[in-house]
């Protein structure tokens, strides 16, 4: 590391940056636009198949490759920023972002559209986890959880609302350009968002600047997208012979890469993933509990489909049937840091409990036929979340060192992707097994109640892996 970026890292720690709240809303920037491309992309999916005369198997594969490329990425983009630098790295993914996005929207084949998701998925995988860093960098210890908030609250808002501004703009068809104006949305944010990046942001990396492992890269890769893109695309297939062969071969692949990263550890030069970092119980357990945490994302699955085939209403009125628990995760990380104070490192299981709470309640509300009122539990599984987001986030992220803060946010996202392509797997099973198609809106009904008590379920061991004393 040259002597400015040494004396950076000093005033860094002894001063915080004046400019840090305006540099937050830029950053934010990053964790907004990842999770809102993949929830944006599914509403406009039937005019993407009618304009590109794209087969189901191309309009699978505009969802399955942007999430899986983005899943595989996240540890490796965690770590670049790491080693040089966060705010380099941040720009370098926002720029890719931008690329991928003008490529998306004037895509003339499906061919290309997907190749367009596939740099998508790297490009915001390489941007992310620098947000997440950078709050834990330039923020000082009593104004974490506010800065958090605002993460969880930018997170939350961009699930949620992802669905509803895919509708309003393919609905507006703005300037004639139809699903294009979805991609192309992005291209204003990144034009402003990189000069705000290039003056607000300040530097920050680890102060002994490492090597990049690229081994340890292509080995994780390998093994991650052995296991997750089975998950993504098995159940839309029927588990065809590939599926199983991909997911057989991701044990060794990942063994394999653990291994080595052991032994370049030991041998004292730098891995991708510091496995001596495990050694810690507390990161193990709350991984895991952020592993747990995130089967919420199976709901938005098992809702859509509730809302359509048991009560009949259509694409429109479902995503307005979401809002309350939008409304709930927005909220829920400004009561966070009141909560905070009061309940400490308990904060994360609280709000796993009012999730619990909500998901149980819909499902006796909806075995038993009483719709009307599911807004209110839907409100409570947001607020949960909303609470629950930012202080699960914070759990993991200070069992590190400051300087391993990028390969924490990496890990910490990564584990959240692949939860939901677990359980997406899992739950989405569960429930087209007990309603195939064709069945009755009855039978709809007793297979959501079944499949959110298991989401709870899922979520109660999250509670319990996080709750600390």
């Amino acid at each position: 590391m040259d002597l400015s970026s040494f004396e950076n890292q000093k005033i860094e720690k002894n001063i915080a940056d004046p400019r840090r709240w305006m540099a937050l809303a830029v950053l934010l920037t990053g964790t907004l636009l990842p999770p809102l491309d993949f929830f944006i992309v599914n509403v406009a999916l039937p005019a993407i198949r009618r304009d590109l005369h794209a087969s189901p198997a191309d309009s699978q594969l505009v969802v399955s490759v942007y999430a899986a490329a983005y899943a595989v990425t996240l540890i490796l983009g965690g770590r670049l920023g790491d080693i040089y630098g966060r705010k380099r790295v941040f720009i370098f993914g926002m720029l890719g972002f931008g690329i991928a996005s003008a490529l998306c929207g004037f895509a003339p084949s499906p061919a290309v559209l997907v190749a367009g998701r596939l740099l998508q998925g790297v490009a915001a995988a390489v941007m992310g986890p620098q947000s997440l860093a950078s709050i834990h960098a330039i923020f000082p210890a009593e104004e974490k959880n506010r800065a958090l908030s605002f993460y969880g609250a930018t997170f939350g808002l961009a699930s949620v609302a992802g669905q509803l501004l895919g509708g309003v703009l393919i609905s507006a068809d703005l300037f004639g350009l139809g699903w294009r104006s979805i991609f192309l949305i992005n291209l204003p944010v990144v034009v402003l968002a990189i000069p705000a990046a290039s003056i607000l942001l300040r530097e920050n990396r680890a102060e002994k600047s490492d090597v990049l492992d690229v081994p340890g890269a292509i080995l994780l890769a390998a093994g991650l997208l052995a296991f997750v893109l089975p998950l993504i695309e098995g159940r839309e297939n029927r588990w065809p012979w590939w599926c199983i062969i991909l997911l057989i071969t991701s044990i060794p692949l990942l063994m394999a890469f653990w291994h080595y990263e052991k032994k370049k550890e030991l041998r004292g030069a730098s891995p991708l993933v510091y496995p001596s970092l495990f050694m810690k119980s507390g990161l193990r357990k709350n991984l895991a509990a952020a592993f747990f945490f995130y089967s919420l994302a199976s709901f938005f699955l098992i809702f859509a489909v509730y809302e359509q085939g048991a009560l009949g209403h259509d694409t429109l009125a479902t995503g307005f049937a979401i809002l309350p628990l939008g409304v709930g995760f927005f909220l829920g990380p400004w009561c966070s840091p009141a909560i905070v104070s009061r309940l400490g490192s308990r904060t994360a299981a609280f709000g796993m409990i009012l999730e619990v709470a909500g998901l149980i309640l819909a499902a006796i509300l909806s075995l038993n036929g009483i719709t009307s009122y599911l807004f209110v539990p839907l409100f409570f599984i947001g607020l949960g979340q909303g609470i629950a987001i930012p202080a699960l986030v914070r759990l993991n992220v200070d069992q590190v060192d400051p300087r391993f803060s990028g390969l924490a946010a990496g890990l910490v996202t990564a584990t959240f992707q692949i939860s939901a392509a677990v359980f997406v797997a899992l739950i989405g099973g569960l429930f087209f097994t007990l309603a195939p198609d064709g069945v009755s809106a009855a039978e709809i009904q007793f297979s959501f109640g079944i499949t959110t008590s298991a989401i709870a379920l899922s979520l109660g061991m999250a509670a319990m892996l996080c709750w600390k004393r």
